[in-house]
């Protein structure tokens, strides 16, 4: 490709890619009566695990020695961008919008630079200082319905709080792996980490079918599944790491910046919800926030 055509491509990529992200969210909402959620987030990662594998196997074996090492790790990136990030999603769709899940889970990056700052001494400016508190205030502004007495009372949507423990657990895989130096290579590890996801999922899927939910295994179960598999799994990651190698991890990350507008166009059309003040409001305070915070991803080169 010549650097034009690249260039293009990639900028579409920028675009395209967070609607098959946001999918996950309207998956979430759209699955809700028809699949448990854990039952869901554990046959999801578990299809996209076996269908990478063949793929990734030779590296996985002749690398043996560097996965033991890795373990640990890959384990922890496993628990929280695979099994928190997958079965939380999911259990929101239960009592939430896909609206009110996208706005809350575009401030991951504001967290990411406040674990950042807290466990690896980043250093933050003023702007971004003042970016994360107008952040901060506009998730709050949705979580509560734009009534703070909510705050007080505690009668804010349960499922607002699981997408709320999504995104945090999302900023903690991101600052992790970021740090994290592997000599296994993007779709490997995407592979192991989803493994690894699998496998801390497999004692809640138990919980699940024996004290809440049953599942059956009918044409909505599979459906819901390869849906949940390919299109905010394997085709949202290849295109993910697609973008990082085109524009870099820092442009990259104005995907997440977008899912607030898709999952409100995924709310509308697919689930006729309804767009309130407070959504406007709050998702207002959340792009100023991350602007001001991020204010460099802005400037294109």
């Amino acid at each position: 490709m010549k650097k034009k055509e690249v260039s293009i491509f990639a900028f579409f990529l920028l675009f395209a890619q967070p609607i098959f992200m946001t999918s996950n969210l309207a998956i979430a909402r759209g699955a809700s009566g028809f699949i448990p959620p854990v039952s869901l987030a554990f046959w999801r990662w578990l299809l996209a695990f076996l269908i990478f594998l063949p793929f990734v196997f030779p590296s996985i074996r002749k690398n043996f020695k560097d996965l033991i090492s890795e373990a640990p790790k890959l384990l922890i990136l496993g628990l929280t961008g695979f099994t928190f990030c997958g079965a939380f999603p999911y259990i929101s769709g239960l009592t939430t919008t896909v609206i009110n899940m996208g706005i809350i889970y575009s401030a991951s990056p504001i967290f990411i630079i406040l674990i950042s700052v807290i466990f690896y001494h980043e250093k933050i400016t003023k702007l971004q200082l003042f970016g994360t508190l107008c952040c901060l205030l506009g998730v709050l502004i949705i979580v509560c319905n734009g009534q703070f007495k909510n705050l007080i009372n505690l009668s804010f949507t349960k499922g607002d709080l699981w997408i709320l423990g999504a995104m945090i657990s999302w900023a903690v895989y991101s600052v992790y792996l970021m740090h994290w130096k592997s000599k296994f290579d993007l779709f490997t590890k995407f592979t192991l980490m989803a493994l690894a996801g699998t496998i801390f999922l497999a004692p809640m899927y138990y919980i699940e079918e024996k004290y809440f939910y049953t599942t059956e295994f009918n044409k909505d179960f599979y459906f819901w599944v390869i849906v949940a598999a390919v299109f905010p799994g394997i085709i949202a990651f290849q295109m993910y790491a697609k973008l990082q190698k085109y524009l870099g991890a820092s442009l990259t990350g104005l995907t997440v910046y977008m899912m607030p507008i898709y999952s409100a166009l995924y709310g509308y059309f697919l689930f006729n919800e309804k767009l309130y003040n407070f959504h406007w409001f709050g998702g207002f305070f959340v792009f100023i926030g991350i602007f001001l915070a991020n204010k460099n991803l802005f400037k294109l080169r």
